[in-house]
């Protein structure tokens, strides 16, 4: 029987509550996160127990233990044991994977835990410079990215009668805890800039899962990121960058479809147009040339799989690769689609389309010393004359295998001039040459077949963006 005594609740479970909550919870958080790792038999019931100690805390306790926990040091030190062992509860499978409804129940008691757990965030962590805590702020929104992108909560994997089951007990918990995310961001005023880049790429994911409602809530956290960015440093290049490099990885990883890039496009355009920002000219620019790699992205992974999709994954990789460097000058990210394109070309045989597409990078270097930048594939400060040399080597190959001999002749001279006028290498200058005069040799006598040509369009809107109103020659 509940009594209202002083403005308390006050009864034997109650008491019993506050004593465990104060006396037993820390403890069996640190006993689970000291053993999770190793999964002894003991882990479940201990894992049960802390779920079913949560579930039966409710504001009044957690105030109870906040006043407990008065110095900072001692609430910070709780507060990230708590988020490092909820993050490796949704993580891990602690129960068997046929046990949904333990994992649901669990879910929903962690959802309930993470909304009393940002509530000395805000109060303790937040109110001013001195007294924000990047680190626990951090380990609130990563444990929040990793409960709501989860597997078990992922319900468009389910059957419908499933996915109906969970949704009329829990609803989507993914939505619920978006919408947690937000409301917890809204406080950060000034204090949004610790967060970029780096909680770019998890709030990107976030924004990727295929909830309607989700999506057109959460996007609206890149805008807050530009315009935060902006009035810090002038531009939103970390916002750009950090977007960019995620959305490549994550869309590879089969995250996001066209009503996404719908979304994004249409979303963020009318959030610019609306608040009409100093930077609204970069920013609309900056949203449609996403909403391009968005498209070229997706049509790339539609065609990633089979054999009979190769010519078509050429065709996408050539896009994605003149994107990167033509649209929005991104190295790095170009020379990952040039070495793709290469790794299509020779399983093909097509050695000669391999040495020009390697070529297009070499074309890049010049023969000084500067440390090459963004090449995955070279040796740590690696000056560019010596790299360009390397692929000049792989080209040679491709094109002498291509019959491609005349190509190669011109690549030949300038690593004769390179030997003998700059390295004084005489015998590689003699390699070379030798090399220079097997080509000339081969053009003149070996027979090679007249290659046959066809020039082939696509036109109409029913050709995907890769092919669409564009001619080839096959």
């Amino acid at each position: 029987r509940l009594e209202e005594v002083n403005g308390k609740v006050n009864n034997s479970l109650h008491l019993d509550l506050e004593i465990l909550c104060r006396d037993t919870l820390d403890m069996l958080i640190q006993t689970v996160l000291i053993i999770i790792d190793r999964s002894p038999p003991v882990l479940g019931g201990l894992v049960a127990c802390l779920i079913g100690l949560l579930q039966l805390l409710d504001e009044f306790h957690y105030k109870n233990l906040w006043d407990e926990l008065r110095e900072r040091k001692p609430l910070k030190d709780f507060l990230l044991r708590a988020f490092l062992v909820l993050r490796m509860l949704v993580r891990q499978d602690v129960f068997p994977p046929d046990w949904m409804v333990m994992k649901m129940a669990a879910n929903h008691v962690i959802l309930g835990a993470l909304r009393e757990l940002a509530q000395p965030l805000i109060l303790r962590f937040l109110d001013t410079r001195c007294h924000f805590d990047n680190q626990v702020w951090t380990e609130y929104f990563n444990l929040a990215v990793a409960f709501l992108t989860q597997p078990s909560l992922q319900l468009e994997k389910f059957s419908e009668v499933k996915r109906g089951k969970i949704v009329s007990k829990y609803g989507d918990m993914r939505e619920k805890m978006g919408f947690q995310i937000l409301s917890v961001w809204s406080k950060l005023g000034e204090h949004k800039i610790n967060f970029i880049p780096s909680m770019v790429g998890p709030f990107l994911e976030v924004t990727l899962v295929p909830e309607p409602e989700l999506r057109k809530a959460t996007l609206h956290i890149f805008f807050d990121m530009m315009d935060c960015e902006q009035r810090v440093h002038g531009n939103f290049k970390q916002v750009e960058s950090e977007l960019i490099d995620k959305l490549d990885i994550l869309i590879s990883d089969n995250k996001g479809d066209d009503e996404y890039r719908q979304l994004f496009n249409t979303i963020l355009l009318e959030r610019v147009q609306k608040e009409d920002p100093a930077w609204k000219e970069n920013g609309s620019a900056f949203i449609t040339s996403v909403t391009r790699l968005l498209e070229r992205l997706l049509d790339y992974r539609s065609v990633i799989q089979g054999d009979e999709n190769r010519d078509k994954r050429m065709s996408c990789t050539v896009n994605l690769l003149n994107f990167y460097k033509n649209e929005i000058n991104r190295k790095e990210m170009y020379l990952r689609y040039v070495y793709k394109l290469h790794a299509l070309h020779v399983p093909a045989d097509n050695y000669a389309e391999a040495g020009f597409t390697l070529k297009l990078y070499a074309d890049s270097l010049q023969w000084n010393a500067r440390p090459v930048v963004a090449d995955p594939l070279a040796q740590p400060d690696q000056p560019e004359w010596h790299r360009k040399e390397q692929l000049y080597g792989q080209i040679l190959e491709y094109f002498d295998k291509g019959k491609c001999w005349e190509q190669g002749i011109p690549l030949c001279k300038e690593l004769a001039n390179l030997y003998e006028r700059k390295l004084f290498d005489y015998n590689k200058l003699s390699h070379i040459l030798q090399t220079q005069a097997k080509f000339c040799d081969n053009i003149l006598t070996l027979l090679r077949p007249e290659p046959e040509y066809f020039r082939v369009g696509f036109y109409g809107l029913s050709f995907p963006l890769f092919l669409r109103n564009k001619v080839f020659i096959y």
